[in-house]
């Protein structure tokens, strides 16, 4: 076996995709493998698998946390896993690849167990969930920008650097055209959730399921249609994403008379699952989730407003969960609830009454792992090897820019030490950040986020953010160092005198 194809895809498509395929990609060449991998990232099919590649392959590897399209690897020997794998031992799965992978689709041939269409072996809740991420980062990140611009032009300062006044003055020309990004802005946070809400049925019952859940979805959170005083936000479009996905796989396999098949997918069952589903939102499901949704962001705004604890304990648990598990589910479950808390409050409260501290919190933690690990190798230098201090300089370049997986490879190596150190720090740093009264409206979660985006605290701008997390980082880096032991030295031999010795890696 001499030529290996491989698919990696994440979540968001940012950070896992990327990493798996570097990682097969430098493995299967160590290991002498001819590869190519096609990664299925947040901008779509990189480096795509043509047909030739496909045919001339011994083994395909599908290394996606989300689903992925499985025909044109029909009749070869495959392999499903995680990009988590792929990432943390590349040379173990392309060996149980090798032995363990099965030949995919052919009729005659075995059917391997892989994640396709409705394995239910492979596809679960968070695997739909995860699939509709995906499709809604690209949105949040370029509302969130947008809104940022606008509200760095529409927040007044007195000279001590508090907010006195906020809006745009439409007379002039520059507040027009800064009045009108906000809305672009706000178009796209009121998009977000029926986009979300459409993805997550694609993945339970694929293309039919798309727009009747968007217009659910929609519908469930829009109060003025359900009459309510909120939204249901994204619980309402969790809910209506499975209803119609599995409404929708039910009426996929109903046996529809021949003259009418041509028009199933795409006209009789949208209709049918779009009435049904505004139906079940308007007279079941819609006022009672709303009035729910409602309950629970007034009550943490009580919480916040009446006791000044609770932004310290609410930011410490989402921080921690954004380190303990680096881009995984619990890390990705705190970033929904923070963007749903942000995105539905500004919605409701405007920007001044908004709920910031789920969404300051998981940002501020974002960067804290790898770059406390960096930070770790530069002050604990004895304590490192060669290739760790490597591994490090990459999450440094990772953590800067909010991609809180760069420090994956250090928590594959040394998982307790490692989670223990990532949870603390950024337990630590989310919760300063949300006790201090930042406010983190977009941009990048991490240091760079004062420059790169927007962030507000009163008094100081930007000055208590770094700290916060850079007291995260300190505490991380500090527990990773203390408790690791010296890096043994072996003495240069005749051929290595005036090297540095050859130094092992001490996870």
């Amino acid at each position: 076996m001499k030529n290996i194809v491989a698919v990696t895809a994440c979540a968001a498509g940012i950070a896992h995709t990327y990493m798996a395929a570097e990682s097969l990609e430098k493995t299967a060449k160590e290991l002498g493998y001819n590869i190519k991998v096609e990664t299925n990232g947040a901008i779509g099919a990189e480096n795509e698998l043509t047909s030739e590649e496909i045919e001339q392959a011994d083994l395909v590897i599908i290394a996606a946390d989300i689903r992925v399209d499985m025909v044109r690897f029909t009749g070869k020997k495959l392999y499903q896993t995680n990009s988590i794998a792929a990432i943390e031992d590349a040379a173990g799965l392309i060996d149980t690849a090798v032995q363990k992978g099965e030949i995919f689709g052919e009729k005659g041939t075995k059917v391997g167990k892989v994640q396709i269409g409705n394995d239910k072996g492979k596809t679960n809740f968070f695997t739909h969930i995860m699939s509709g991420i995906s499709y809604m980062v690209p949105m949040v990140i370029a509302a969130g920008l947008i809104l940022t611009i606008a509200n760095l032009y529409a927040f007044q300062r007195d000279d001590m650097g508090r907010i006195v006044e906020w809006g745009f003055d439409t007379k002039t020309t520059m507040g027009l055209l800064m009045s009108h990004l906000f809305q672009v802005g706000q178009v796209g946070f009121k998009l977000m959730i029926p986009l979300f809400s459409g993805f997550v049925a694609k993945s339970i019952a694929d293309k039919p399921a798309i727009a009747p859940a968007m217009i659910g979805a929609y519908i469930a959170n829009d109060p003025e249609l359900l009459g309510t005083k909120a939204g249901g936000g994204f619980i309402a479009a969790i809910i209506v994403a499975f209803i119609v996905g599995y409404m929708v796989k039910l009426l996929k396999k109903i046996k529809w008379p021949k003259i009418v098949q041509p028009i199933v997918p795409i006209m009789i069952i949208p209709f049918i699952a779009t009435l049904i589903i505004s139906l079940i939102v308007f007279y079941v499901i819609g006022e009672p989730i709303a009035f729910g949704m409602d309950k629970m962001y007034a009550g943490l705004t009580w919480l916040n407003d009446n006791y000044s604890s609770a932004p310290l304990l609410i930011g410490m648990i989402c921080g921690a969960m954004i380190g303990f598990d680096l881009g995984g589910p619990v890390n990705k479950t705190a970033l929904v609830f923070a963007t749903a808390i942000f995105t539905d409050t500004l919605a409701k409260y405007g920007v001044n009454d908004a709920n910031f501290v789920p969404q300051t919190a998981v940002q501020a933690a974002i960067s804290v792992a790898p770059l406390g690990v960096w930070v770790a190798t530069r002050f604990f230098k004895n304590k490192f090897s060669k290739d760790e201090k490597v591994a490090a300089s990459a999450a440094l370049g990772m953590g800067l820019v909010g991609v809180t997986e760069g420090a994956i490879p250090f928590v594959a190596a040394d998982p307790i030490r490692m989670i223990i150190a990532n949870v603390a720090g950024s337990a630590v740093a989310g919760g300063l950040a949300a006790a201090s009264g930042a406010r983190f409206f977009g941009g990048i979660g991490s240091p760079l986020g004062t420059f790169i985006g927007y962030i507000d605290h009163q008094p100081i701008p930007f000055l208590s953010w770094i700290l916060c997390i850079t007291a995260g980082i300190a505490v991380t880096a500090l527990i990773i160092g203390f408790s690791r032991k010296p890096v043994p030295v072996t003495p240069p031999n005749d051929e290595e005198v005036g090297s540095e010795g050859n130094e092992q890696p001490n996870f």
